[in-house]
């Protein structure tokens, strides 16, 4: 044990030597080391960053939601266009009959977007916000978080009074610093009362972005719009399971009992889609996939450039100390502490490698998150990737050379 610490602390000093003896040689060989890692653990770190963000907004918009469509989410809309296009949408009876006959869900929400309207309080105006016609129930099937005031009653959606809850946006365009809560607003010629505002949801991923909606009930919906076209686009019916049931078993008796309230046949296809979030995940996880191959690819191909690199040093190295070799060996070193002391410097000069590797990721991924806002990391797991890797390569790197050097006759050494 005494010998094996002796024999890693030369070998650390020795590869201190060779750093600081060849500065720009080391530095050069080095750096394939270098970019390898970056490519790989940064790749890795930010595939990882964006899949927990991705996943993190899944669950904020609810995992646990059957969202009820005419498109199907698990294919190309191009696909079939116009079969999807003859479906009608889910409508305000859809809603009802899922209601009253569901048993497995917690609850049951139908919203239909109304379009695009111009939305004014006094001298002020704001184009592009979309209104979104919705049932009462919409507020905890959608998890959408007032920030300010509150969401609608039931008994105001049912009066179809005139309220609104606005999106964190449209209410910062319209009021300012001002409190919109009880102030009025104007769309379409209709006055209407802000109640809330949706808290801010940026660049968050989810079904629908409100941070530019105008939220308001379905009964008053219908004083602005036809919203029970069934060939208009866009309404859908959200259903959030009960705790404890499966997806599937929701999704089954969804499909079973629009089915039966359409009154389709047993061997007529679904004229509807009953999509949920995995479908994305899935997609998603093939895509993080292909990321991450890009990042191995690339980084390999550094690693063996880099690792060349390291080997040359090393065979120089032991060019170099041919004398002293034979001289260790002559005095009863054994082979195996010669072999171990050029593969030993060999994994530090890649470890310190992959360090500066790490370094600069971390920078990176430092510089990127101040940039743009998205949270970059640099976890524990991919440290001790990289440094695996790091060591691994040193391995192959040295393993040769360290070969050839305690494979030495001594005497012809010392003679060299």
């Amino acid at each position: 044990m005494f010998t094996l610490i002796k024999v890693f602390f030369e070998s650390t000093r020795q590869a201190y030597q060779s750093l600081v003896g060849n500065k720009m040689r080391s530095f050069l060989s080095l750096l394939g080391i270098c970019i390898g890692i970056f490519c790989i653990i940064g790749v890795l770190s930010a595939v990882d960053s964006l899949e927990d963000y991705v996943r993190m907004s899944f669950d904020r918009i609810g995992s646990d939601v059957i969202y009820v469509q005419k498109f199907s989410w698990e294919e190309d809309p191009g696909d079939n266009f116009w079969k999807w296009m003859r479906r009608p949408n889910p409508d305000y009876q859809d809603y009802l009959a899922l209601k009253k006959r569901v048993r497995n869900a917690k609850e049951v929400a139908f919203y239909t977007p109304i379009g695009s309207r111009v939305a004014k309080y006094k001298s002020s105006s704001v184009e592009g916000g979309f209104i979104i016609s919705g049932t009462q129930s919409c507020q905890e099937v959608l998890n959408l978080e007032i920030e300010y005031g509150r969401y609608f009653t039931q008994a105001e959606a049912s009066k179809a009074n005139a309220k609104t809850v606005l999106g964190a946006t449209i209410a910062e365009e319209l009021f300012g610093t001002v409190d919109p809560i009880g102030k009025k607003i104007k769309v379409s010629g209709q006055k209407l009362e802000v109640i809330g505002v949706i808290e801010k949801s940026g660049e968050g991923l989810g079904i629908m972005n409100f941070d530019e909606a105008i939220m308001i009930s379905y009964n008053f919906g219908k004083k602005l719009a036809n919203v029970d076209n069934k060939f208009a686009f866009g309404s859908a019916l959200a259903v959030k399971a009960a705790p404890g049931v499966p997806l599937a078993e929701l999704k089954d008796e969804i499909e079973g009992i629009l089915r039966s309230h359409r009154r389709l046949r047993p061997k007529e296809e679904s004229d509807f889609a009953a999509n949920e979030l995995s479908t994305f995940s899935k997609i998603l996880d093939g895509f993080f996939s292909v990321l991450n191959m890009a990042g191995f690819i690339i980084g390999i191909f550094s690693l063996i450039v880099g690792m060349f690199s390291v080997a040359n040093i090393m065979f120089v190295s032991v060019k170099e100390r041919t004398n002293l070799i034979g001289v260790k060996m002559a005095l009863g070193a054994k082979r195996y502490v010669i072999l171990l002391e050029f593969l030993i410097e060999s994994i530090i000069l890649c470890v310190l490698g992959g360090l500066l590797g790490m370094f600069l990721i971390l920078i990176t991924l430092k510089l990127i998150t101040a940039a743009i806002g998205f949270n970059l990391y640099l976890d524990m797991g991919n440290v001790f990737l990289g440094l695996s890797v790091s060591i691994f390569v040193g391995v192959l790197s040295g393993i040769i050379p360290a070969f050839m050097a305690s494979r030495m006759n001594p005497v012809e050494a010392i003679r060299a």
